[in-house]
This record gives C-alpha cells, sequence and structure tokens, in this order.
C-alpha cells in the first residue's frame, strides 16, 4: 500500500511538471524536481534488483538443502492440508489480512516518506508524515528537525519556533544546533526582533562555525540594508 501511493504520488507530480513544460521551457525548480524523481526512481529500481538477487539466492538455497520442506513451503501438501478445514482455512487468510491492513509504517518508513515529499516540495505532506513519525518515535530528533524546517517552508513561524525550541534543547548534533538556531533567529527577524535574531545567529556560529548562512544572516542585520535576505539552512539537510 505504501508504494502504491509513493508511485501514484511520484506520476501525478511527473504528469504536473509533463503538462507545465510542454514547449521544453523548465523553471529552475521543475528541474529539481524532475532530478528529485530521477534519483527516486534510481534508487527504488536500484533497492528492487538488490531485493530479487537476494530472494533468488534463498529459494535456490531452500531448494537445495531441503527439497521437501521447500514444497511443503510453497504449496502444502495432503497431510499439511488435512490439518485444517476449508472454513478454517478461509478463516486465517481473512486474519492475515486485516492484521497487515492494520499494521503501521515504523517511524523509519514514515520519516523517510517525509523526506521524499520534503525534496519534492510537497510539503504538507512532508508534515503529516513527520508528524506521525514522531507518534511513533518521539525522541526521533532528526523527524523533529526536518518537521520544523518543513513549517519553516509554510510560514508556519509559530510551529517551526516550538519545535526549534525543542530541538535545541533536546540536541547535542553542532549541526542540528547550528539549523536550529539559525531557524529561530530567521523566524525573529522576520518578526522585525533584529536585535533577538542576531543573539540567535551568532550562538548558531559558536555551534558549528562550519555554518557559514548564519554569518551572512548575522551581517544582514547588522547592516540592515533594505530588505532582508536570510538563508535558514534547508540545503544542509540534504547533507545530513
Amino acid at each position: 500500500m505504501m508504494f502504491s501511493h509513493l508511485f501514484a504520488t511520484m506520476n501525478e507530480l511527473l504528469d504536473e511538471l509533463i503538462a507545465r513544460n510542454r514547449h521544453g521551457k523548465r523553471q529552475e525548480q521543475d528541474e529539481e524536481q524532475l532530478a528529485v524523481l530521477k534519483a527516486m526512481s534510481d534508487k527504488i529500481m536500484e533497492e528492487w534488483l538488490i531485493f530479487e538477487e537476494k530472494l533468488a539466492l534463498f529459494s535456490d538455497q531452500m531448494q537445495e538443502s531441503s527439497p521437501q520442506k521447500s514444497n511443503i513451503w510453497m504449496m502444502p501438501g495432503q497431510t499439511a492440508t488435512a490439518m485444517v478445514t476449508p472454513q478454517q482455512s478461509v478463516a486465517t487468510v481473512d486474519t492475515v489480512v486485516t492484521a497487515d491492513a492494520a499494521s503501521s509504517e515504523t517511524a523509519e518508513q514514515l520519516l523517510a516518506r517525509g523526506q521524499g515529499y520534503f525534496k519534492l516540495y510537497m510539503f504538507p505532506e512532508a508534515a503529516n508524515a513527520f508528524l506521525h513519525a514522531m507518534e511513533q518515535s518521539p525522541d526521533c530528533n532528526l523527524a523533529r528537525l526536518f518537521l520544523a524546517m518543513t513549517y519553516m517552508h509554510m510560514q508556519e513561524w509559530q510551529e517551526a519556533q516550538r519545535h526549534f525550541q525543542l530541538l535545541v534543547a533536546l540536541t547535542d548534533h553542532p549541526t542540528w544546533q547550528a539549523l536550529g538556531l539559525n531557524a529561530l533567529g530567521c523566524i525573529q527577524a522576520i518578526r522585525q526582533n533584529l536585535e533577538q535574531a542576531e543573539v540567535y545567529f551568532q550562538r548558531a556560529y559558536d555551534a558549528d562555525p562550519t555554518f557559514e548562512e548564519t554569518l551572512s544572516n548575522l551581517h544582514a542585520c547588522k547592516t540592515r540594508d533594505g530588505q532582508l535576505s536570510l538563508y535558514f539552512g534547508s540545503a544542509k539537510l540534504s547533507c545530513l
């Protein structure tokens, strides 16, 4: 079910790209989305081929080590089927299907799905996936980081601020600290609290001096020359 939803989303986005670019002129964002779709497609094919090869090897090993057992596993024989009535057999299948339908995605799967949506600029869908990931694993700081950054893209400043504040308090990871503090500085700057924004940008730089965006943001706040151009570090997520 998860893969059906993923492919439906990928096909829908590709149809939109095709419709927007019938005359061969693509916008920069369209180029990025197309590159992400190609990368996702290549990754899916690569993982599928690895799985198929492993499955084939396992099937060969099963047949070579115990042909009789393999036959029972693949197609139950007369002795095995005699142990249950047809009604019991149907009931067993129904129970398995119900259990599969009721099972939910793991936090890791939800996080991966959310990251896919994030890369495709599908931020409402990404936020939903990250929220469910955090329900499954409340201590997952990576899910909280992506959720907060997603809220930044959606311009939901209050929710973004709340999650970044929690992230900064909970993590010791220098880059994550810098991402959170830098984003908090951007939120303060948006609210015209430039002095508080400078404090956050300086703290972000102190946490991770390699996070160069903070120096640019700090300079923009200090000069205050016209409209502020700030970077809240979304591109850094691709390096995590």
